[in-house]
């Protein structure tokens, strides 16, 4: 059964159980704080399980793509060392919120596996709950006689804590667990060892395929638990997991999930896998790391260096690695993998597809900037190794790697591994957290848990209609963020918007009367508004009017709309390859982030801006349309943005629907004459591939062409009003050219005479010519001019000068290669001890070092310690 057919037959068996079969989430998670990547098929249904939002169905199914590569799950060390463990994997799932419950789980797993997939029963394990006594949890006795009907006693196994009672993290809906397993080794490995035996052991072929959780209880921030109102189910099974059972494999990447791309990446090394296991390790890391890195930036998740975009930087520096030291992959390799997988992919996760060349394109850029590092990197581990004290790497040597070279710590760990080193990973961390505290890092919040003030209010968001209306707190919690206490509520409904799509939130105020509370941000956690606030209003319960700051609203709409007529002209100008990969939209300014693979013009610049003013001065209406069902919004041409998650309903923002619409759920102008002015203010790279536009618009955009006409007055003064400022500047620095000629001129000629005195002043020592002395030079451009002369006209040279560059102390040490070797004399060094004097320093190469320093007064006392510590190396020879 090909892999294709086993994701159809899952989703086709439980649509005929009355599931509603939905997409999958991105696997780069939006508006959730506690998570970064999709890491379980349940994430994008949190809201249903926390109680924040009524599901529309109450039995859903899917394929989910997840990525499991930081925080509580973390499968990286593992890819490719062994066979089932992945970074991306897709996950099958079936949920019930409220509907069905153990019995229906259990009986429908067991008729899926069993009668539709035909795996054997005589080979299948069930474990549940044996409960704990701490938490006060009895066995799940009721999973246990359901699976009676199915299993013998002897293979429906009891499961701990930490197997068997699954948790959505610190905090949250959690609940005992019923994992599956299969027997998949030979039958004369059975007879000798009982598969109950080896559940739950990290064996490679006897392994969970799904996962049964059975939510019933919310984990409070005291650590109690506390009966949920309505029980729901969630379940898991790893798709790559159950295409090698069923096509009988012994390996997940024997299955055709893998097969076609492991025969790729082998026919691109000319080796064949299977053969060696190093080299096989390498194609399983490469197979698994192309699929997490193609899809997270297929979402929206560029590579970079900081949080998830680290994490995606990691991965893709992880394969490159592999590449080239098992593979013999010197150049960019990865992108031209994106095709087959795009092509193997497009009927279940077709942005991908639709992304392809773009992918592509990020991946090879990534590549090309870490193998320029990678050679040397590895070079300076060669050093490191030798280096290594009781096998182990300093924590601030594997921080080097990482700062000087990227190396991620996992990968420094990787490669001491092999060979046979250990890191100082405390080490390693104590360095980065001063790069962090350094950097000025935002500290990490604690949230304390919800108090329910009207647990039935569903939280209406009206800011589309109005900016102010009355409203009351349904919950709310106190938070820790910085050392300062905030507190964060949610309202039965209002209008203030909450940070989405690149839309910043609303401030304002809630007006109690004699009391007045300011609203200082809104966010959204999942589906749920959030105002944060740095006190709480005296009378909780009381009605209020939530009241929205509408000046900064509707400057920050104006900038929002101009994004909208802003993207349209990029794609008009550019081409449709335009995707929107990013914005910001507040009250002062817009960020665009585009794909687009070249520089924007200044033509195409003033192109841009004229279709878009052009376009405010049409002074279009907002033709705005809710609830309009997805399909009819696609058809009606509306601009989806990638990595987005869009229900059945949608809302369809149109400015000319000849010109621009779009999906959004943010708020908009009445009508575009309202934005006044629209100016790009700078065009920049952002990545590979992707372009950022910076604008502004009315009030910040006449104040912009108020400054530069300001500052053209300014320039015209100096010049004392020419008819033509530019000739007159042209001509101004054409002559300051010629004057820096003639300057450069001087200092040559400055500086063969200082080397002639130089050369008349070397005394001989031995085999070596000492030159020592103070000089005066215009910069350190000549003063290492004159050093590398020196080095080809004299043998043997030592020469040590302390020189003053126009009041600024610069010391520099050059030796001849002989010098270094013979008479053990180290530039670099020394040229530290000397820059002690003139409070300073610096470094260099064994032969060849500089210093710079603040203290001009200590150049006689640097030469001071160099004439001592060379005649103490040249005596030490004779």
């Amino acid at each position: 059964m090909e892999a294709k057919v086993v994701r159809q037959k899952f989703l086709e068996f439980f649509e005929s159980k009355n599931h509603k079969i939905v997409p999958s989430a991105p696997i780069v998670v939006q508006n959730d704080p506690t998570l970064m990547f999709t890491n379980a098929g349940m994430n994008q249904f949190k809201d249903y399980f926390l109680g924040n939002k009524k599901a529309e169905f109450t039995r859903i199914a899917d394929t989910q793509k997840c990525l499991r590569v930081s925080g509580k799950h973390n499968d990286l060390e593992e890819v490719g060392l062994d066979t089932y463990h992945h970074t991306m994997f897709e996950m099958l799932g079936n949920w019930s919120f409220g509907d069905y419950f153990k019995k229906e789980a259990i009986s429908w797993a067991w008729e899926l596996l069993t009668d539709v997939y035909g795996l054997p029963k005589e080979r299948m394990y069930a474990t549940i709950f044996e409960g704990d006594a701490s938490e006060e949890l009895e066995r799940d006795q009721e999973a246990f006689d359901l699976w009676k009907q199915f299993l013998p006693e002897e293979r429906i196994l009891n499961g701990n804590k930490k197997d068997n009672f699954w948790e959505m993290g610190d905090t949250g809906p959690c609940g005992p667990c019923s994992e599956i397993h299969i027997d998949l080794r030979p039958q004369s490995d059975v007879d000798k060892v009982s598969g109950a035996e080896l559940v739950n052991q990290d064996h490679p072929l006897v392994i969970e395929i799904w996962n049964l959780v059975f939510i019933q209880f919310n984990r409070l921030a005291d650590g109690s638990l506390k009966n949920l109102p309505q029980k729901h189910v969630d379940t898991g099974m790893g798709f790559e997991r159950l295409a090698m059972a069923i096509q009988g494999k012994q390996s997940n990447y024997d299955s055709d999930v893998f097969t076609p791309m492991i025969d790729l990446i082998a026919s691109k090394a000319n080796l064949k896998y299977g053969t060696d296991h190093k080299t096989d390790v390498a194609m399983r890391v490469i197979a698994d790391h192309i699929r997490a890195i193609s899809f997270t930036i297929a979402d929206g998740q560029l590579p970079s260096n900081a949080k998830a975009g680290y994490v995606i930087r990691r991965i893709l520096r992880r394969a490159v690695r592999y590449g080239y030291t098992f593979m013999g992959f010197q150049e960019p390799t990865l992108h031209s993998l994106v095709d087959l997988l795009a092509d193997q992919f497009k009927d279940v996760f077709p942005e991908l597809y639709a992304q392809k060349d773009f992918v592509a394109k990020v991946i090879k850029e990534e590549e090309t900037s870490f193998l320029r590092t990678l050679e040397k990197g590895l070079k300076r581990f060669e050093s490191i190794k030798t280096d290594a004290k009781d096998g182990v790497v300093k924590g601030e040597v594997a921080f080097e790697l990482y700062d000087t070279y990227g190396f991620p710590l996992d990968l420094t760990s990787l490669i001491a591994k092999e060979n046979q080193l250990e890191v100082d990973e405390k080490g390693f961390t104590a360095e980065m957290t001063k790069q962090k505290e350094r950097s000025k890092s935002a500290a990490q919040q604690s949230a304390g848990d919800w108090i329910e003030l009207d647990a039935e209010a569903e939280g209406v968001f009206v800011g589309y209609d109005e900016s102010e209306t009355v409203s009351h707190i349904t919950k709310y919690r106190e938070v820790n963020q910085k050392g300062k206490t905030i507190y964060q509520l949610v309202l039965d409904k209002t209008p203030f918007y909450a940070e989405s799509g690149g839309q910043v939130g609303d401030t304002g105020y809630f007006d109690f009367g004699a009391e007045k509370v300011s609203v200082f941000d809104t966010k959204k956690e999942n589906d749920l508004i959030i105002h944060y606030t740095k006190e709480l209003p005296s009378d909780l319960n009381a009605e209020f009017k939530a009241v929205v700051n509408l000046k900064k609203r509707k400057l920050t709409e104006n900038n929002h709309s101009a994004t909208h007529l802003l993207h349209a002209a990029l794609r008009q100008v550019l081409g449709d390859h335009v995707q929107q990969k990013g914005s910001l939209v507040n009250d002062q300014v817009l960020r665009f982030d585009f794909s687009h693979f070249s520089k924007v013009t200044e033509e195409e610049i003033r192109e841009i801006e004229r279709i878009v003013n052009h376009k405010i001065r049409e002074n279009i209406s907002l033709d705005e349309k809710r609830n309009v069902p997805i399909d009819q919004a696609k058809e009606m041409g509306a601009t989806a943005l990638f990595g987005e998650k869009y229900g059945d309903f949608v809302r369809v923002i149109t400015f000319d629907r000849d010109y621009s619409v779009e999906l959004c759920g943010g708020t908009h102008v009445g009508a575009t004459g309202s934005i006044g002015l629209f100016k790009i203010v700078s065009e920049s790279s952002v990545a590979a591939g992707v372009r950022r536009i910076e604008a502004v618009t009315a009030d910040r955009a006449e104040e912009y062409f108020n400054g530069e006409m300001d500052l053209l007055s300014q320039i015209k003064d100096l010049l004392k009003n020419p008819k033509d400022p530019v000739k007159i500047i042209q001509s101004l620095m054409d002559e300051k050219q010629q004057l820096q000629k003639q300057i450069e001129d001087i200092n040559i000629e400055k500086a063969k005479g200082v080397k002639s005195e130089l050369i008349k002043s070397a005394v001989k020592e031995g085999d070596a010519n000492v030159i020592m002395a103070q000089v005066s030079l215009p910069n350190a451009e000549v003063l290492k001019q004159i050093s590398f002369e020196l080095k080809n006209e004299v043998e043997g040279l030592i020469l040590i000068l302390a020189a003053d560059l126009s009041g600024k102390p610069m010391l520099s040490v050059m030796l001849d290669d002989n010098i270094v070797k013979d008479k053990d004399i180290n530039a670099s060094q020394l040229v530290r001890e000397m820059a002690r004097e003139i409070k300073g320093g610096g470094g260099g190469q064994p032969f060849y070092a500089t210093a710079g320093g603040k203290d001009l007064s200590g150049l006689s006392a640097a030469l001071d310690i160099a004439k001592v510590e060379i005649e103490a190396k040249l005596n030490s020879k004779v």
